[in-house]
């Protein structure tokens, strides 16, 4: 996701391009209002701060707005009820008032794209390899045809490692999206979690740890010849019951 950042102060800037970047984000990063309406490359979300240097930031977003339906969260120290309002009634989708953390701009930023694409969310069941299927409409999980009994946590977790099979998750960003954005607990609980999705769903898929980075979830096949499981390097297919996609 291709993000334009318009925010003049540096120190704020950069510590957020940082966190995005690290999130796997693309930033484009601009410090006026008119080098934000000047951007010509396509982006996906804006992150806009009210107070800059040439212009209103609610002129901005209201000039971002007749242009089009791009999401836009303004980001602002302004703490005026008044301003959050405006905001939102010119056409933002979401206000996140300084100072904030990286985590909570991530979650209002997935949670924004939830809201204006929910066409790119899966509509049906999900099938990863010859076993598994995950129905996130109706949040349940099937092995080999068979319901499996899911905490809430464990679904979610599940869900959320699926999303994208053979990607390494870090712990950060495993527990920004299936705990909290503000958990600063212990990261124990996804330990005792993997420990069982992996029991429960042992030969379907597999849970790999990676040392002092996180977690990937590899699908497993069988072998034509029966020597055994491995991780299979393909996507998962469509809706069960249609082509792959």
């Amino acid at each position: 996701m291709r993000v334009l950042l318009v925010e003049d102060d540096e120190p704020v800037a950069e510590s957020l391009r940082r966190g995005l970047l690290r999130y796997g984000f693309e930033v484009e990063w601009v410090t006026t209002g008119a080098a934000g309406l000047a951007v010509a490359t396509p982006y996906d979300l804006v992150l806009l701060d009210l107070g800059l240097p040439d212009t209103d930031g609610l002129d901005v977003c209201r000039a971002l707005r007749r242009r089009g339906d791009v999401p836009i969260i303004v980001i602002s120290a302004r703490s005026d009820e008044t301003d959050r309002v405006v905001g939102l009634e010119i056409g933002a989708d979401d206000y996140v008032s300084k100072p904030f953390g990286v985590r909570e701009v991530i979650a209002r930023i997935r949670a924004v794209m939830r809201r204006v694409r929910p066409a790119e969310q899966p509509t049906g069941p999900q099938r990863y390899g010859a076993r598994l299927t995950v129905d996130r409409k109706a949040a349940r999980v099937r092995l080999d045809g068979v319901e499996v009994a899911l905490t809430p946590k464990e679904y979610d977790l599940l869900a959320f490692l699926t999303e994208e099979p053979g990607a390494l998750m870090s712990r950060e960003q495993i527990m920004e999206a299936v705990w909290d954005a503000n958990w600063f607990g212990p990261t124990k609980t996804l330990d005792v979690h993997v420990a069982a999705l992996r029991r429960k769903l042992a030969g379907a898929v597999a849970v790999e740890a990676v040392r002092g980075v996180g977690f990937r979830l590899n699908v497993l096949t069988d072998e034509p010849d029966g020597a055994g499981d491995r991780a299979a390097p393909e996507a998962p297919v469509g809706p069960v019951g249609a082509d792959p996609t």
